[in-house]
């Protein structure tokens, strides 16, 4: 019989994934910084990689992936049973402490929003197309889940009509994508003639341009006046998440890939388009900004001993 890894090897491997992605955000971070390429590259850049590189990463992943899979229903249940509990807890601490939409809009999506270009890049490094294919079909739950509950909470006190919730969602190119992904799937067309070579070609442009885009994005100077939000809604995403995602998933009984890969997401930073949602709907940028910077930061070590533990 074969003995078990030790924890050292598994840190070891975990470490070798992980520091190349945090690489990649610390280049993009510093290239900004000293104005290369120019300060109007990197808002194309980010277009670009959101409209046209990332969705055909999720499209040519959902539409190779094995939707015939019987743990797909134990897989949704989990998903959706982790942003639930997540949600409901939110909702009463607001009702608890009285936070205003703006600042309520920015906790929560702290909390329940994650960065989909680090882990899709974490979990190619360690699962490879398996774990892609996993991931966008959890993706394709998580992404139009969290958007809406992001909507809602930016616009509780105003209020908003059920067109103002969808429309949003009816408009993201990540959404389409896992849509358009899981419908072509179904028919069962394949993608032969050269078409998942173009889809590999554009996905494999995707992760890195993703990933400096993200260091591109950091703002170390939003990090002052708020320091108390902040270390408690890191440690909630951070730690508190993935700890919620690792029960949900001994209790659903799911596969040691399928839980890691749901228990990551949960433990990722979150999303640097949340900044702009929350500009966009009058939501608390300042706070939402310095909420990105440090969970980003932070999750350099979290995700390690996050997954080490798992």
């Amino acid at each position: 019989m074969h003995a078990p890894p030790r924890r050292e090897c598994v840190v070891l491997v975990l470490l070798q994934a992980l520091w190349p992605l945090f690489a990649l955000i610390v280049g993009g971070y510093v290239l900004r910084r000293k104005g290369f390429p120019g300060d109007e590259f990197w808002p194309t850049a980010e277009r670009l990689n959101y409209f046209i590189l990332f969705p055909a990463l999720l499209f040519s992943s959902l539409a190779t992936a094995p939707l015939d899979n019987p743990a797909l229903p134990r897989l949704a249940l989990a998903v959706l049973l982790g942003l639930g509990i997540g949600w409901l807890a939110l909702l009463l601490a607001r009702r608890t402490l009285g936070w205003s939409a703006a600042r309520f809009g920015a906790i929560s999506q702290g909390i329940l929003r994650f960065n989909t270009y680090l882990g899709l890049a974490a979990v190619g490094a360690l699962f490879g197309k398996d774990g892609l294919a996993l991931a966008a079909l959890m993706l394709a739950l998580m992404v139009p889940t969290v958007n809406l509950m992001s909507v809602w909470a930016l616009t509780a006190e105003r209020g908003v009509s059920l067109k103002g919730l969808l429309l949003p969602m009816a408009k993201n190119p990540l959404i389409l994508a896992c849509l358009a992904g899981a419908a072509y799937n179904l028919c069962g067309l394949g993608l032969g003639g050269g078409v998942e070579r173009l889809f590999n070609l554009l996905a494999v442009t995707s992760l890195p341009l993703g990933l400096l885009c993200v260091g591109a994005a950091l703002r170390p100077q939003e990090l002052s006046g708020e320091v108390p939000a902040l270390a408690w809604n890191c440690a909630l995403r951070l730690l508190a998440m993935p700890l919620l995602a690792y029960v949900v998933t001994r209790v659903l009984g799911l596969s040691g890939m399928e839980s890691t890969v749901l228990i990551l997401f949960f433990a990722l930073p979150t999303a640097p388009t949340a900044y702009v949602l929350t500009r966009q709907l009058g939501g608390d940028s300042h706070l939402m900004a310095g909420i990105i910077t440090l969970q980003t930061l932070l999750a350099a070590g979290s995700l390690l001993v996050v997954l080490a533990m798992v």
